[in-house]
């Protein structure tokens, strides 16, 4: 198992930043107060009470808490099954779930999830994110590129 050790640290510290990050926002930003960073971007502390787009938030926090759970533990599942030599794919999984069990520590703890990050123009802006969300992103964009080049080097995984 130790060739999982990197992966366990790259999940431990994504939970770590983010509830870093999380916790300074709660203890520095008022609720739905905005602070421009840049033109087209701002802190903006809010809630979540659902998951991506604050889709599901009628399943209530012991609903989301289980499926949360179970997507967590069938990206654990793929992740076992990744070769070694996916790397990229094997990172990807490992943000998945850190951002997963991130955004879950908040749900238990909350009842919803703390976003932050807000991309917008004078006229548009998107939906507001956090940190675990964009490792959840990142990661699922990591594991669809590496299958994407074993696809396109003819290869089956190993």
């Amino acid at each position: 198992m130790k060739s999982w050790r990197p992966y366990a640290l790259l999940v431990v510290a994504a939970i770590a930043l983010d509830q870093w990050l999380k916790y300074l926002i709660e203890t520095g930003l008022a609720f739905q107060e905005r602070l421009d960073l840049l033109p087209f971007l701002a802190l903006y502390r809010t809630y979540n009470t659902g998951i991506a787009f604050s889709l599901f938030s009628s399943f209530g926090d012991t609903g989301l808490v289980v499926v949360a759970v179970l997507v967590v533990a069938f990206v654990l599942y793929l992740a076992a099954r990744t070769p070694p030599g996916h790397l990229l794919a094997r990172i990807g999984f490992a943000l998945i779930v850190g951002g997963a069990l991130g955004n879950l520590i908040d749900r238990a703890a909350y009842g919803h999830v703390i976003d932050y990050v807000l991309f917008h123009t004078p006229v548009w802006s998107f939906a507001v994110f956090n940190l675990a969300d964009a490792f959840i992103s990142v990661g699922a964009v990591l594991v669809v590129f590496d299958e994407l080049i074993g696809w396109r080097r003819g290869t089956s995984g190993d």
